[in-house]
């Protein structure tokens, strides 16, 4: 979906197709037909961006078959899809039944991790729409905490710096440029915004920024408006935002809360939970560690890294982030000018949710995706933009 902002900028709504487990190509390619043509034929919209993930197989298979590049390409374009934007985060096995702390792997200190991010952003090159020359791709902040040894996470930076020099020379020989945004993420080594500053501008490179996502923001309990000023006073790029809501509960120490709760912790996905207290923010790996008396305070809210439905929050004693995502898209594109171009739904959590809002056919995670879009669209026309054709 393509907005026109008033300052004549042209800004993309994408949603993430992480949500779709494909590791190979043909599962991709099925994807698209399954899933992604529906939603778009749901929404009513002759064109509808999508935020492609390609696991490690699909990658491969992409950069080594220009035919294969090129039959993709012509698929999108039939189902009327567009691609201007990449999940790099996951490597592969995102859809397993356990993925917990494997999404971190490879890490930046790894040279798969160089390898396979450079692929994806000579495939983006060549699925870019003929009328737009910028992509973006996320990533991974660095690591996970657990293995940032001083070296090793000089390794990851000099990673970086290569990579940029790579996107310099893809520019040049394609004509389109991409970009990287590292996406901070509750328990890694860039947890916050402002934990991105000191490597991002040490790394110095105009095509390396960061990523925005909302949920992050708000599950680590940053304020948007000072994590985005301190970002614009470091002159560090927003490569794209991934606009998605964590779940919140007010009074954690409540039975009925933590009933609640309970609900939501599940074997497949790592939902980290903090707090913020006196001495500063606590936080735990996983919400069944939260749920263990005392590990973590509870005489203030609670907020746990979970993907929530944009357009569902959870019954009551929860609710969602949503008000922190709206803040932050006001910042983001809301101003004289905005400060990215690209936006991602990111609900990747619809078969790990309790099954009060778990979709039970494709079709109730079609209407569901749907809906998710449909309330950004409406977010995004109230701060002035304008949806086109």
């Amino acid at each position: 979906m393509r907005f026109r902002h008033p300052d004549g900028t042209l800004v993309h709504l994408a949603y993430c197709t992480n949500v779709h487990p494909a590791e190979t190509l043909d599962a991709v390619v099925a994807q698209l037909r399954d899933h992604c043509e529906p939603i778009r034929r749901r929404l009513g919209r002759d064109r509808l961006g999508i935020g492609l993930w390609l696991a490690k197989d699909a990658a491969r298979t992409l950069e080594n078959d220009p035919c294969a590049l090129a039959a993709l390409r012509a698929e999108l374009d039939r189902r009327g899809l567009e691609v201007v934007t990449l999940n790099g985060f996951p490597y592969e096995g995102f859809g397993s039944q356990q993925v917990k702390y494997r999404v971190y792997t490879p890490d930046w200190a790894d040279p798969e991790r160089l390898r396979h991010t450079t692929a994806l952003a000579r495939i983006l090159a060549g699925l870019l729409p003929d009328d737009i020359a910028d992509g973006s791709i996320s990533t991974l902040p660095l690591a996970w905490r657990t293995v940032a040894t001083p070296a090793r996470m000089e390794t990851a930076r000099t990673a970086l710096r290569t990579l940029g020099d790579r996107l310099d020379a893809l520019a040049e020989l394609t004509g389109r440029s991409v970009r990287i945004g590292l996406e901070p993420e509750p328990g890694c080594v860039i947890e916050t915004t402002a934990d991105a500053l000191t490597p991002l501008t040490d790394i110095a490179h105009p095509r390396i920024g960061i990523c925005v996502d909302t949920c992050h923001l708000a599950t680590s309990f940053e304020d948007p408006d000072t994590a985005l000023d301190a970002l614009a006073r470091a002159d560090v790029p927003i490569v794209k935002s991934q606009l998605s809501a964590a779940l919140h509960a007010e009074h954690p120490h409540r039975p009925d809360v933590r009933e609640a709760l309970t609900a939501f912790d599940e074997p497949r996905f790592l939902h980290q939970t903090r707090t913020l207290t006196p001495t500063g923010r606590q936080g735990t790996d996983d919400l069944g560690e939260a749920l263990q008396n005392g590990a973590l305070p509870d005489s203030a809210p609670w907020r746990t890294h979970v993907h929530v439905p944009l357009h569902a929050a959870p019954a009551a004693p929860l609710t969602s982030t949503l008000p922190v995502l709206a803040t932050a898209l006001t910042r983001l594109v809301g101003g004289p000018h905005p400060l990215t171009r690209h936006l991602e739904v990111e609900t990747y959590t619809w078969h790990a949710l309790p099954a009060a809002l778990r979709p039970r056919t494709r079709a109730q995670l079609t209407d569901g995706i749907a809906a998710e879009l449909s309330l950004a669209r409406d977010l995004l026309t109230d701060l002035g933009l304008k949806e086109l054709p």
